[in-house]
Formats: structure tokens, sequence, C-alpha cells
């Protein structure tokens, strides 16, 4: 995902990796939320969700969230970043859905859920195995036997590396006086990454870093199991496609037994 910082934005550090200067422009009307991208999700989900309710954890900017409440659905969240949740409550429906501000891997709201989801790769931004666990516990906690818990995250492109590299390009966007490039660069012995992105213009450049941590598909079958869920679904995208070797991500859903 480029980079869509905004330099002149005032951040707050208990935003974390999500202040203002990011939060400005992440509903920008292209990538993840155009159309295209945000309709088959919304679909998936308010067919899962079998009446409701639902939570999103890192409910962001509610780029999912509003759409999905317009299907008449109860919609909560919980987000860590207070200049992310505010952009809520400001669009067309987004004053019904309740945000908590907290951490995904603790933080409790009120009452029991059909469906519980995290989105975009999110899971990712929690940077240690034990924290990762700790979000498939809060989901679980949070769901109603039978309640469903699903993650979307990309595969990653380690098969793209040869032997000594560590850096694989995502984007390269040259344009007149500038251009955006961005590249992850992994540590497989600890299963960490970081999302690089370097945006030139004619005033200057910046550099932005933000830390990951992947983890395979089996590995978070078992967080699932330690939570008291079993794997009932993985998809390879909100169509329902097969999940297959060459997939580049996965839409996992896990039921609480």
């Amino acid at each position: 995902m480029s980079d869509t910082r905004r330099d002149d934005a005032i951040d707050d550090p208990d935003d974390g990796w999500f202040p203002e200067s990011v939060a400005a422009a992440y509903d920008d009307p292209e990538g993840a939320n155009t159309p295209e991208v945000v309709n088959p999700a919304v679909d998936l989900l308010a067919d899962l969700a079998d009446g409701g309710p639902v939570l999103e954890l890192a409910i962001g900017t509610g780029r999912i969230a509003v759409p999905l409440a317009a299907r008449g659905l109860r919609v909560s969240g919980i987000e860590l970043s207070k200049a992310m949740a505010s952009r809520i409550g400001g669009k067309p429906g987004g004053e019904h859905i309740d945000v908590t501000i907290g951490d995904m891997t603790s933080t409790r709201v009120p009452g029991e859920f059909s469906l519980v989801y995290l989105v975009f790769n999110t899971i990712a931004n929690v940077t240690t195995q034990d924290g990762q666990v700790d979000v498939f516990r809060n989901a679980a906690a949070h769901l109603r036997p039978g309640g469903l818990f699903l993650v979307e995250v990309g595969i990653p492109d380690l098969r793209r590396m040869p032997p000594g590299q560590d850096t694989v390009p995502f984007t390269v966007a040259p344009d007149d006086g500038g251009g955006y490039i961005g590249f992850d660069r992994y540590d497989v012995a600890t299963q960490l990454f970081t999302s690089n992105h370097v945006t030139v213009t004619p005033e200057g450049g910046r550099f932005r870093v933000v830390p990951f941590r992947y983890a395979w598909s089996a590995e978070m079958d078992l967080m699932a199991r330690i939570a008291g869920m079993r794997l009932k679904h993985r998809w390879a995208d909100w169509d329902r496609s097969r999940f297959e070797h060459e997939s580049t991500k996965q839409v996992s859903v896990w039921e609480k037994v």
C-alpha cells in the first residue's frame, strides 16, 4: 500500500503507526477504498454475520464497518488510533457504530457477537507471536458459541527472494519530478518484516517504515486452537476462491467451539 502520510499533521504518539498524518489521507478514493475492493469484503462479511451483531478489530476509519452497518447489521469496533476512529462518525451512518479506543489484544467490549473480523493485513501489525495469540483469544472471548472469527492477511513473498536477498519491491511508481517506491524487507529467522515507503516530490522526500510480523496459515490455525476455535473456511480472496500454493493472500475463518 502506498504511503499516504500527510507531513503537516500533528501526530499523537498514542495513536501508534496510524496517527493523524496517516489518518488524514487514509480514505483517499483509490487502492483499498475502491468499490471493487470494499464491496466483495462487505458481501462476504454480511453473509457470515448471520444477522449479527459483529465486531471489527482495528476498525480504522470505518472503511468496511460503515458499509457493513448500512446492510442493517449492528457493528462495533475496537481501534487503537483516535485519529483513525474520529473519521467514522462523520460518514453516513457512522454515528450508529460503537467504537472503543484500545488495543485489540486485550480491550473488551460488552456483548456476544456472531462474527469478529480483522482485515487488510492488520494481524501482522502485532509484531510478537504472543501478541497475535492474544488477538485470537480476545476475538474468541467476544464470540458466542458457534461464532466466527475472520482474518484477511497476505502471504509473505519469500518465494520471490533468491538466496542472500532480503528485500522484495511491491510498487514502483515514477512521476514527473518524483515518484513512489514501496518494498518489504524480511528477516526469515524472526518472521519480522518492515514495509518501507519512499516518496519523492519536487519539494523533497520522505521515508516511512512500518514493522510487521508474518504468520503462516498453520501457525494461525494453532493460535485459533489455543483460543478454543477451529478452522472452518480458508479462501484465496473475498470471492471464496480456492486457497492454493500460488495464492497471494488468505481469508480464513475459524469457528468458536
